[in-house]
């Protein structure tokens, strides 16, 4: 067990920050345990999404952006689903994984060459380009055969394109104002979605 000494290992403006980049209510959250227990990866995670979310609160900036445990997150959005205080528990954890690059911590190398890989592909092409993106991780993880046996069955299924898909009307440069609105954006909080905006 570590001990957390509040007085001299809290940051208050980490806990700001992911309250204001999130949009979220941190202090909401009362440990209930419905996020973990509702999360599929909890066995493989080395900080359970709960204490994730409590040591936010903490403001253990260093423990929370070196954890594997934002990296191996899906957001699949069931502990946002099982939240009884409605955060946005995936949002959260988006957001740790954008500090703790921007930070230049990131312990599952190949979880965030995957994720650089697809944002790239999905920024260049309007949607991820799957076999450019599986080629270049197959590099990147040091393995470039290791799936290689997968590749005639998806094509045979018309799983696999030798091509990236084009999307139709403007479909490549909406995405493309997406990414470049991340890129310019500020400091200000998202504007929460309202039940009429989520549908």
């Amino acid at each position: 067990m570590q001990t957390i000494n509040l007085a001299a290992d809290c940051d208050q403006a980490f806990m700001d920050a992911v309250a204001r980049e999130s949009g979220q209510d941190l202090k909401s959250c009362y440990q209930c345990g419905n996020c973990t227990a509702g999360c599929a990866y909890s066995q493989d995670y080395d900080i359970p999404v709960h204490q994730i979310m409590r040591l936010v609160q903490l403001g253990q900036k260093e423990r929370v952006l070196s954890c594997r445990s934002i990296w191996l997150c899906a957001t699949c959005q069931a502990c946002t689903t099982r939240c009884p205080n409605n955060i946005e528990v995936a949002t959260v954890m988006d957001v740790l994984r954008h500090m703790a690059r921007r930070a230049g911590k990131a312990p599952e190398r190949l979880v965030k060459s995957f994720t650089d890989g697809f944002l790239a592909s999905v920024a260049r092409h309007g949607r991820v380009f799957e076999a450019g993106l599986a080629a270049v991780f197959a590099l990147k993880s040091g393995k470039p055969l290791q799936d290689a046996g997968l590749g005639p069955a998806m094509l045979t299924r018309g799983k696999l394109a030798f091509l990236p898909h084009q999307p139709g009307g403007r479909g490549k440069e909406e995405v493309a104002e997406i990414f470049a609105r991340f890129e310019n954006r500020t400091d200000a909080a998202p504007a929460k979605k309202t039940g009429e905006d989520a549908q």
